[in-house]
């Protein structure tokens, strides 16, 4: 089927995203099946008002760089797609003849594309809608892991283990450090946190993931433990992370037009915040609280190369479906084995995507609900790829 291309990314960003744009974009430039290929500017949202790219404008030179250059080239947005917007955008699409429709983004997108997709397929056009995977959150359903994730864990890990050391020399002044990852319902990102460790006693000693709840007395006494050993204490929490009482750690904002929590991050109100303040009452020690907030989302310089490399295939790979007549679907990534990493390219409807999350399964984490398992560490290993060695100075000698 001859026909235009209408390529678009929503929602939040990451280090890789521009790569899937990358592939999709080059796949269709190559392909005999495609005359024109068109961007979304700020996603569905834009493109309802008309603002649009054309990719014959763009120089091969800027295109190459789309691999290694962070955020969303395109313009992002977080519109939900209402019933009364169906018709327009519908006209828009016949209007540009797209006979191929792509999405890079999370579940919601996946939604976008899904409802976009079936009202062209009610009206008897011909369009064939892929969804292209994209979330540093890592929840997307029926994916071994989302494009996006791995550079946001590696992110993290250094994050940790490079801060992690900064507490350890400075225990005299700070007890203990409270470090925010981002992550809605799931603890993936949290998580990723562990691969940091290298020796006993290096950070993070806790994990606080959303799927485990906690009682706020058991982990004060986890933390207070914590320090007694080691003389400080590292602790990672996810922004989403409740108590046991279903109350969010942090003090949320309200929801989107998704239905999302929207977390605080002003002063006293986000997870990292309101954790260190109920620390430092506890204990009376003074500690530093850090909130990275969408940073993991937007460095480029701590890109994990095989992340980089799947995105783009990620996008190539749609654009190879949808021509080959597939369409209702998302591309997905197909664990063969860790050691050594392979993987193949999948696909799982958008009905099922749009419906559901992944949270971190059970099996990654302890039995504590504090940290994670070894099969945890050996799934994420080859994603975020080897971290630097610091020196290390001891033994030391301690008085007598």
């Amino acid at each position: 089927m001859s026909g235009n291309v209408l390529v678009g990314q929503s929602g939040g960003p990451t280090s890789v995203i521009n790569a899937s744009l990358l592939g999709v974009v080059s796949a269709s430039l190559e392909s005999e099946d495609i005359d024109k290929v068109y961007g979304m500017r700020f996603g569905i949202e834009g493109f309802l008002e008309g603002r649009i790219l054309d990719f014959d404008r763009v120089s091969r030179h800027q295109l190459d760089l789309l691999r290694e250059t962070p955020s969303s080239a395109l313009g992002s947005c977080r519109y939900k797609l209402r019933e009364a917007d169906l018709p327009r955008v519908f006209e828009a699409i016949e209007a540009l003849d797209v006979r191929y429709l792509f999405m890079i983004g999370g579940n919601d997108t996946m939604d976008t594309i899904h409802r976009v997709e079936g009202y062209c397929r009610e009206k008897g056009y011909d369009l064939h809608g892929i969804g292209v995977p994209k979330t540093v959150d890592n929840d997307l359903f029926g994916t071994d892991h989302t494009p996006g994730y791995p550079s946001a864990a590696r992110y993290v890990a250094l994050s940790v283990a490079q801060s992690g050391r900064l507490a350890r020399d400075m225990q005299r002044v700070d007890k203990f450090v409270v470090h925010q990852t981002v992550g809605r319902d799931a603890g993936w990102l949290a998580a990723s946190s562990a691969i940091a460790r290298r020796n006993p006693g290096d950070a993070p000693h806790i994990i606080v993931m959303p799927e485990r709840p906690l009682e706020p007395e058991g982990l004060l006494e986890a933390v207070e433990a914590t320090i007694r050993k080691n003389g400080w204490a590292y602790i990672v929490v996810g922004e989403g992370a409740r108590w046991s009482d279903g109350k969010p750690i942090s003090a949320a904002r309200g929801v989107d037009d998704f239905s999302n929590i929207e977390f605080g991050a002003m002063s006293g109100s986000s997870a990292a915040i309101s954790l260190h303040a109920r620390i430092a009452e506890r204990t009376g020690f003074r500690g530093e609280f850090q909130v990275t907030e969408s940073l993991p989302m937007c460095a480029a310089d701590r890109t994990s190369p095989v992340d980089r490399e799947e995105a783009y295939l990620c996008g190539v790979r749609a654009v190879e479906r949808a021509v080959g007549g597939d369409s209702g679907n998302m591309v997905a990534i197909d664990r063969v084995a860790s050691s050594p990493y392979r993987v193949e390219y999948g696909r799982v409807p958008l009905s099922k995507v749009a419906e559901r999350t992944k949270p971190l399964p059970d099996g990654f984490i302890s039995s504590d609900g504090l940290d994670v398992t070894d099969a945890f560490l050996a799934y994420l290993r080859p994603l975020v790829g080897p971290l630097p060695t610091y020196a290390e100075l001891g033994p030391w000698r301690e008085p007598q």
